[in-house]
């Protein structure tokens, strides 16, 4: 993969799996990156490399950042996606983590890269998170949805396959190329209420890393993700509550989950006005 920058090369990986998440269309609430982010500062994850950013992104779309450094140095921090290596010896594999933002442009160029690299770090499985926004209550368990390279590892994620057609970001095309290369691969999609998607979304993080758990046979300890996903529910509880006609809204779509239905329209606010009710009420309350 010529565009990937060697910081160092990772040591010995046993039996390793690669675990990715990208900020952007597919990272619904921050969830994706959110679990990714969480398991790599859990198991002390390093970082061993990254991609070149002008081989992959539009820097109109995902523009660089002015930092000030040392000695108040003003420095630029280009967008990019690091990989980082995270033993886990208390469990039977390694892992290999793959973040950062969706890139812009050349997509099968990027996920052969990630497959060769997966490949020559002896990676067995490749696991890709995604998050997307959908007419689902934040009281319920969070919806998960995905698919996998072959039954046996679909009957393992223990969820509904996704019956999705339309547009796809570069979680859809990195596991399709894992699926052509005959590397084994899983696809773990989160759902997100959209009526609170400008806010971070922990519940959905936590759900998401505990099927990653499951999948890849590595288990951390997640307590702080689920005190913040507590927290996050009694925020979005308070801001349900300010407002008769987003409490009707949500107990509709609560019905329609218990259920298994599709919520009735008529009469519903609109995704944007509810979107515009949260971040007005979130900004009242601070951070």
């Amino acid at each position: 993969m010529q565009p990937l920058i060697w910081d160092r090369r990772p040591g010995e990986l046993r039996a390793p799996a690669m675990v990715c998440a990208f900020k952007g269309w597919n990272d619904a609430g921050d969830a994706a990156s959110s679990a990714v982010s969480f398991l790599a500062g859990t198991l002390g994850a390093r970082r061993f490399a990254s991609l070149d950013a002008e081989e992959f992104f539009d820097f109109q779309a995902n523009r660089p950042c002015i930092r000030l450094g040392d000695h108040d140095q003003r420095e630029i921090a280009w967008p990019t996606v690091e990989i980082f290596e995270a033993p886990a010896p208390r469990a039977p594999r390694d892992l290999v983590l793959v973040q950062g933002h969706e890139p812009s442009m050349r997509w099968r160029t990027f996920s052969a890269g990630l497959v060769d690299l997966a490949e020559a770090l002896g990676v067995q499985l490749v696991v890709t998170l995604g998050a997307l926004l959908g007419d689902v209550p934040h009281t319920r368990p969070v919806a998960m949805t995905g698919h996998a390279s072959d039954p046996a590892l679909m009957d393992r994620l223990g969820i509904s396959a996704s019956s999705y057609e339309g547009p796809t970001g570069i979680v859809g095309v990195l596991h399709a190329a894992c699926a052509s290369a005959g590397l084994p691969s899983a696809s773990l999609w989160a759902a997100v209420p959209h009526y609170v998607a400008a806010a971070t979304n922990p519940k959905a993080a936590l759900a998401l890393l505990r099927r990653v758990e499951g999948v890849i046979g590595v288990s951390v300890d997640v307590s702080e993700l689920e005190s913040a996903a507590s927290d996050y529910e009694r925020q979005v509880a308070l801001a349900v509550q300010s407002d008769p006609e987003i409490q009707a809204f949500v107990e509709r779509l609560e019905q329609a989950s218990d259920s298994d239905g599709e919520a009735d329209g008529a009469e519903v606010p609109s995704g944007e006005a509810i979107a515009r009710e949260f971040q007005r009420f979130l900004r009242q309350r601070g951070p």
